[in-house]
């Protein structure tokens, strides 16, 4: 019995860990070595668009227990723990040749992660009346 929990365990964290890796595999590249097309504020929206899929799967791997207060406090640290993530990130770029560490990388994480969570907590509590 202890397997099936196990491997449950192991599919709800997948897809979190598949995107940290992913973000963790595009951060590494040296500078220059992915082409964007010359579009003012990409480099932003593909910070917001990563992160909403970190915290989205976030939301998945850990649930939100059941109660409003609740549910907030989960948001919130869903966002925090993207953000951290996020802070980590920019530490390591700035390792990497050609890449540096911004705070509007950071914001635009921050954003992309409170965006999704904020659209989830939405359609959980439904249509407003």
């Amino acid at each position: 019995m202890k397997h099936l929990s196990l491997s449950k365990g192991f599919l709800r964290y997948s897809p979190l860990l598949a995107v940290m890796g992913g973000i963790f595999f595009f951060s590494h590249q040296p500078g220059g070595s992915l082409p964007l097309p010359p579009v003012p504020g990409l480099d932003k929206v593909l910070h917001a668009l990563a992160y909403a899929v970190l915290a989205a799967a976030a939301l998945h791997a850990c649930p939100a227990p059941a109660g409003r207060r609740a549910g907030r406090c989960h948001g919130v640290m869903v966002v925090l723990f993207c953000v951290l993530f996020g802070a980590g990130d920019e530490i390591h770029q700035s390792f990497i040749p050609a890449r540096t560490a911004t705070a509007g990388d950071l914001l635009a994480d921050a954003a992309g992660a409170l965006f999704l969570v904020l659209a989830a907590r939405r359609r959980e509590d439904g249509p407003a009346e």
